[in-house]
């Protein structure tokens, strides 16, 4: 793990070499994502078949690209649990339809409708992620969107089921960029949705990336972060084990950071960390993580650490200091804030409420996480009298001849005549 402290001369420079550090924006896997969607587009389902061969190992027809969902599960109860926490705070967040009148005395406004068919990607990887089915086609559910495809590359039977309660109407074994390509382009099997969602490895985020336009896309959500802010307040148990939690989930690009103002943190954690590791049952992926993606920064006070923080934009952000509430009113680019020691970021993982796909990569100084107002459209409103029209029609004609669209005018011009 790297080691960066506030009085090194270089400490500029060594904090924007570590930001720096992206794989959202890798050169080399845009450019192999890219060749994986242009096989798709040309040749659909042939094109997806051969690739999950090649990359998931699994030998498949087409006829069998759609799967069916098991009707209970060992994780029922826990599933059952989180589903309600997750639905009830989606459904606070509904967009509702509104109206007023303007100053000449139209009528505008906006309504929701939900989007007709999403496509939901749920990762497999190394491990059957079964919440992420709940905090994304949940939402979607909720929204009350009619057509909910769902693609991963697992078969675990758990993670199956909780597709299935969480309100998927299509399960596909398709996994990775090809995954996002055949729900974004459509294929003889999967007929193409009109927005994707959900997060994945670097591949499947630049896929999202690539894909954008010919369909739309929820946000940048690829391999997973965490930031702990701690003061001399926080236990180094507690930092170590959030550490390491993420630096779990497998796919080697997780990033984890401290940002801390207490040399005895910086001191205390590393061999908190190592004394925990070694009774990990995955740490051979946690090694890879801890060496490459692992940042600890001493901060010479909390306004610094404060700003570090903001412009780390990580995923999830821990606070552990004093009055953390107080703290978290700075804190301007985080995908979730988890406040206080005993709030750690596998609450908000699995059960909290708030939808843990949230934006990676730096992506948060501008992208929220998800809500259940993405899966809908907006729509604005408009609806005048002829009271209405004939107020407006002097500004219409300084805009009209400003910009030259004579039709533009005349359109407004002509009711305006008739009502004389």
């Amino acid at each position: 793990m790297k080691i960066i402290r506030h009085n090194q001369t270089d400490f500029d420079a060594a904090l924007a070499n570590v930001l720096a550090a992206n794989s959202l924006f890798d050169p080399q896997i845009e450019e192999r994502v890219r060749g994986i969607i242009q096989d798709v587009a040309a040749r659909g389902d042939t094109a997806v078949l051969e690739l999950t061969e090649r990359f998931d190992k699994v030998k498949l027809t087409a006829a069998q690209l759609r799967l069916t969902a098991p009707t209970t599960s060992a994780l029922r109860k826990a599933i059952a649990v989180a589903n309600r926490n997750i639905s009830t705070f989606a459904r606070r967040g509904m967009p509702k339809a509104w109206t007023m009148r303007n100053a000449q005395g139209g009528r505008v406004g906006e309504k929701f409708d939900p989007i007709r068919r999403v496509g939901i990607y749920i990762p497999g990887g190394t491990a059957p992620l079964a919440s992420t089915a709940l905090m994304t086609i949940t939402l979607a559910k909720v929204a009350g969107c009619r057509e909910i495809v769902a693609c991963t590359p697992s078969t675990n039977p758990d993670l199956l089921y909780a597709i299935k309660v969480a309100g998927a109407t299509e399960i596909y074994r398709i996994g990775g960029a090809q995954a996002i390509a055949a729900m974004a382009l459509g294929t003889k099997t999967i007929k193409r949705v009109l927005k994707v969602f959900g997060p994945g490895n670097a591949y499947v985020t630049a896929a999202k990336k690539l894909l954008f336009g010919q369909v739309a896309v929820d946000l940048l959500a690829g391999p997973s972060e965490v930031l702990i802010l701690a003061d001399d307040t926080a236990d180094p148990r507690f930092i170590a084990a959030d550490i390491l939690a993420q630096a779990e989930h497998g796919s080697g690009e997780e990033r984890v950071w401290l940002v801390t103002t207490s040399r005895r943190i910086l001191d205390e954690t590393p061999g908190e960390i190592a004394r925990q590791l070694a009774a990990l049952p995955r740490s051979a992926l946690v090694d890879h993580v801890l060496a490459k993606g692992t940042v600890l920064v001493l901060a010479k006070n909390l306004a610094q650490a404060v700003t570090i923080t903001n412009r780390f934009s990580p995923e999830h952000l821990e606070v552990m200091t004093k009055n953390a509430a107080s703290v978290a009113k700075k804190l301007t680019t985080a995908g979730a804030i988890f406040l206080g020691p005993w709030t750690p970021t596998v609450v908000g993982d699995y059960i909290a409420g708030p939808s843990h796909t949230l934006p990676t990569g730096g992506a948060g100084t501008a992208f929220s996480g998800l809500t259940v107002d993405q899966f809908m459209r907006r729509t604005s409103l408009i609806e005048y009298t002829a009271s209405a029209l004939r107020k407006s029609l002097p500004t219409l004609e300084a805009f009209g001849q400003v910009e030259g669209l004579t039709a533009h005018v005349e359109s407004a011009r002509i009711r305006a005549k008739n009502q004389s």
